[in-house]
């Protein structure tokens, strides 16, 4: 990835879900420009490089509230749960 990533990028991805703010997988993917597959590889590749507690995974009801309040069509359609990435 060549390009710069703006703060107003990063700012816009991010939700707030278990009262904290966060910025879900497929959303790391795309500011890195890779696949959300890549970004759960290097998770679960490297799990001394992320401190406990700092990833968590979505149950269904967060997952649809997500899909209802903010239009994720990647999101919709995805039979996996995704991931949150706390800030």
């Amino acid at each position: 990835m060549n390009e710069v990533v703006k703060f107003n990028q990063v700012e816009a991805k991010v939700l707030n879900l278990r009262n904290q703010s966060v910025i879900l997988d497929s959303d790391v993917a795309t500011l890195y420009g890779v696949e959300t597959m890549r970004i759960n590889e290097a998770v679960k590749n490297n799990p001394d490089k992320f401190p406990e507690g700092y990833i968590f995974e979505l149950v269904k009801a967060e997952k649809e509230r997500v899909i209802e309040n903010f239009d994720n069509p990647k999101l919709k359609f995805s039979p996996a749960m995704p991931k949150a990435f706390k800030e």
